[in-house]
């Protein structure tokens, strides 16, 4: 990782200031538009649906309105946007995490959250283009990952592995909300105390949510793996559907809906107020 970061030069801070703030705002749009959508799912609002509720759905749902295609290029800029400084952030150390195990594991999850949002600024970038995928291109890209493993040696292993990461992200997305770690993200900023504690509550509840959501999802990659069965793989959209199907689905979805609400707006937050190290 040193030598890759030797290679990546220094944008000058201002650029890399304005693109971490672009990116957090276009990540909050993303995050209330998915929040939006599952909670008129859970309550049957619109006809929207738990299964249409995925990042990649929303795409589409922005696509579909007026100025859709613009509306929808902006998003993919911004993501484009986050996508680059979370890779900044990992090789050019921009947090000071330094070379320890512990700081390079979390710049190895920068880098896996650049990974991430640059499929899909490069997801709703074909949208744009006219190329996009269908509906359901999340879920079928998850999928397709699975079929693939499967057909490798120890690839039900392999999949279980991936189904404990991504349930253990989920753990640790709830244990960030309520040992409220990712405070230092706001408390650097010079808030007003009411500004500051508003931020505090929104990242709280959404980290939460988000991380029930990871957990769901981690849980129906476990249930591909041992069945042996990629069609039991899938995202966001059927982690909703999970939500939806048990007791008491609607207001289980709902409240998970209204704070993935919140990590959008907590994401808005940051974008205003947040300490961007550029160096």
């Amino acid at each position: 990782m040193v030598d890759i970061a030797q290679h990546v030069p220094t944008p000058p801070p201002a650029w890399v200031k304005n693109m971490a703030r672009f990116g957090l705002t276009a990540k909050g749009v993303v995050y209330c538009l998915v929040g939006l959508l599952a909670f008129m799912a859970a309550f049957e609002i619109g006809g929207k649906t738990a299964q249409g509720s995925d990042k990649t759905d929303v795409f589409q749902f922005v696509l579909d309105q007026s100025y859709g295609q613009i509306m929808l290029a902006v998003i993919a800029l911004g993501l484009l946007c986050y996508t680059i400084w979370r890779f900044i952030q990992a090789f050019r150390d921009t947090e000071n995490e330094g070379q320890g195990a512990k700081g390079l594991g979390k710049r190895a999850r920068y880098a896996f959250s650049g990974v991430i949002y640059g499929a899909l600024a490069f997801y709703a970038a074909r949208l744009v283009l006219g190329n996009g995928g269908g509906s359901n291109g999340g879920d079928d890209s998850r999928q397709t990952i699975v079929r693939e493993l499967l057909q490798q040696p120890f690839g039900q292993w392999l999949i279980g592995i991936l189904a404990v990461g991504t349930a253990i992200a989920g753990l640790y997305q709830i244990y960030v909300g309520l040992s409220d770690k990712y405070k230092k993200n706001v408390q650097n900023a010079g808030l007003k105390h009411e500004a500051e504690e508003m931020m505090i509550k929104a990242g709280k509840i959404g980290y939460v949510a988000r991380g029930i959501v990871w957990l769901i999802i981690g849980y129906l990659f476990l249930k591909a793996a041992l069945s042996s069965n990629p069609e039991q793989a899938g995202g966001s959209g059927d982690a909703f559907q999970f939500l939806e199907n048990s007791s008491y689905g609607s207001y289980l979805l709902g409240a998970v809906a209204i704070g993935l609400i919140f990590y959008g707006v907590f994401m808005f937050m940051r974008a205003r107020y947040q300490v961007i190290n550029a160096h």
